[in-house]
């Protein structure tokens, strides 16, 4: 070799340590016997990405592509750690995990997302343009490249991000909604999956881990399939059909509940326009899964949620999926669950419910909140301190109307919040002259068989003064439709509830419970261990026979949510 070409070769060899990183980042992405051209063009588009990030304004962001990228603080030190090395791409061309991260996107419908939240067109339209220009030059490609990278990178995270966490953190839309999702580090859920190189598992762990979450997808698959064929048809609007009659509508009635699912295809029908048993006993099956009382007659309410169309239902899952990504990633060994949509109440054990029970959740105008806490100790035989608000706004009007209204119901009345204070006589005092914003009684009502609280009450503490609790007024059990509190949860079984709480203290058998009872003395009883109370709110789910439930939105929620998802959000959850 001559001394000129030894020249040029060590020049050249030279330039390529130059534009070489150090480190191991080179190593990984490339073979060792990678031809110079290949070499050239991930160099490029390692320093483009490096480009890229360098101009990052953590205060403003940055576009890529004309898409915002939205992991301002987690891009940088990605790249950085690994040296602008790509993440995705190999060789000019994607790698196989690239390839598997655009499926995933392309699929996030599966879990009620938004694949154009994920950059997707602007990905398809790149994977296009790179197609069209093989033939360019490796500068221009190294460009396209890099930004295709810097997308999928952004992609994965957000995509992450929503969902481990949701897309919306609920605090921001409720201030009476205190469950929040669960912080994962992105970063480390990145690294392991280009490691690992599967995709799948890595979203797998990412998604709730809850039966419910994974009952819903499999609902929002099977509505997605009616969707698909047409959805389904609605019953025209006229008077109540009952068991037994004929009517016209009978036939567009048999064609929903088939398309439901409700009714199986019988073709054709012996007698189309009569309500037959089978036919009743469907539409039975129809209304216990949309919360209506099962009289097998098309009355007004059946007629309303017959006729809302399948896209309104799947929009309907799409919401609770979302809430499912709010929720505790851990609900405890056993815990309680009070599903205020649905008015119920559960007690779990090893992920199997060993008690159910009716509840009455707080009116619309006095919600039950949703939030998580630990039930720390039950009271026998309580006194119940009326709240501010039952107190003016309810029993004010009662007693300057009948002042012997509180001596009716065991109430004493004390003058100022003090423990100290004496009882005066509600007989001697003026109500007409107080009203909310002046009112400076305290009220409590005595133990016994009247008391609002019944015979116990189970307490979480909580900011929102929320428990659970006995009541003596059994009749709003029997309704379809229990929201009559004015937020606090009456139980249908407080016995067995408390029965099970404190089945496993030797001090406490049933019989000493119910001689507790009985001596109308207010005793406190600590719950050792704590068991963990989720107060939820659930419009759809899929119940433990697999049968899609859904439940009218009593507060309105669901229309809230709907508003801010339909919102073009590209943020981290709960940034």
């Amino acid at each position: 070799m001559t001394i000129r070409k030894l020249r040029i070769f060590a020049l050249s060899v030279a330039v390529l340590l130059v534009a070489l990183p150090l480190g191991s980042a080179a190593d990984e992405t490339l073979p060792t016997d990678a031809p110079p051209e290949a070499v050239s063009l991930i160099q490029k588009i390692s320093l483009r990405i490096k480009e890229q990030v360098a101009t990052v304004d953590k205060q403003k962001g940055f576009d890529c592509q004309g898409e915002p990228i939205c992991g301002i603080q987690q891009i940088p030190a990605f790249y950085a750690d690994r040296q602008y090395m790509p993440a995705w791409i190999e060789e000019g061309t994607l790698r196989a995990i690239g390839q598997d991260l655009i499926q995933a996107i392309e699929q996030a419908g599966q879990d009620g997302l938004q694949p154009q939240d994920y950059h997707l067109d602007a990905i398809h339209a790149m994977q296009k343009e790179l197609a069209a220009e093989a033939s360019l030059p490796t500068g221009h490609k190294a460009d396209q490249w890099a930004r295709m990278d810097l997308l999928l990178t952004d992609a994965f995270l957000l995509l992450s991000s929503h969902l481990s966490g949701g897309r919306v953190n609920p605090e921001t839309m409720h201030k009476d909604w205190l469950i929040s999702g669960n912080r994962v580090d992105l970063l480390a859920a990145l690294n392991d999956a280009l490691k690992a190189g599967n995709l799948a598992q890595t979203f797998d762990r990412l998604r709730p881990v809850h039966k419910g979450y994974a009952g819903l997808r499999l609902a929002l698959n099977r509505l997605n399939a009616v969707e698909q064929r047409g959805g389904w048809s609605s019953v025209p609007t006229g008077p109540t059909i009952r068991p037994g009659e004929r009517s016209d509508r009978v036939p567009a009635l048999r064609q929903r509940l088939e398309m439901g699912g409700d009714l199986e295809v019988v073709d054709p029908a012996p007698l189309p326009e009569l309500m037959d048993p089978v036919l009743v006993e469907a539409l039975k099956k129809f209304q216990m899964r949309h919360g209506l009382a099962p009289d097998g007659a098309v009355g007004r309410r059946t007629l309303e949620e017959l006729n809302v169309p399948v896209q309104d239902r799947i929009r309907q899952i799409e919401l609770n999926l979302e809430r499912w990504r709010w929720l505790p990633a851990e609900p405890g060994e056993r815990y309680i669950a009070v599903n205020i949509a649905d008015f119920s109440l559960i007690v779990v054990e090893r992920q199997e419910v060993v008690l159910t029970m009716r509840v009455v959740v707080g009116r619309p105008a006095r919600r039950t909140p949703v939030f998580s806490s630990p039930m720390t100790y039950m009271v026998i035989s309580p006194y119940w301190t009326v709240p501010p608000t039952i107190a003016t706004e309810d029993m004010l009007p009662k007693v300057i109307e009948d002042p012997g209204y509180f001596d009716s119901q065991s109430i004493k009345v004390y003058y100022g919040w003090d423990e100290g204070n004496a009882a005066v006589d509600p007989r001697q005092i003026n109500w007409r002259l107080y009203s909310k914003g002046n009112f400076p009684f305290r009220l409590v009502q005595e133990p016994g068989a009247e008391n609002a609280l019944g015979h116990l009450k189970f307490m979480f503490p909580n900011r929102f003064s929320v428990y659970l609790h006995d009541t003596p007024n059994r009749k709003l059990f029997g309704k379809v439709q229990r929201d009559f509190s004015s937020g606090c949860i009456r139980v249908e079984n407080a016995l067995a509830l408390a029965q099970y709480l404190l089945k496993d203290n030797p001090n406490w058998t049933p019989e000493k419970l119910q001689a507790a009872i009985k001596k109308n003395q207010q005793q406190i009883v600590a719950i050792d261990p704590a068991v963990p109370v989720h107060l939820l709110y659930l419009t759809a789910w899929l119940d433990r026979n697999g049968e899609a439930q859904f439940r009218k939105d009593i507060y309105e929620r669901d229309a809230q949510l709907d508003r801010e998802l339909r919102k073009h959000r590209t943020t981290y959850a709960f940034e």
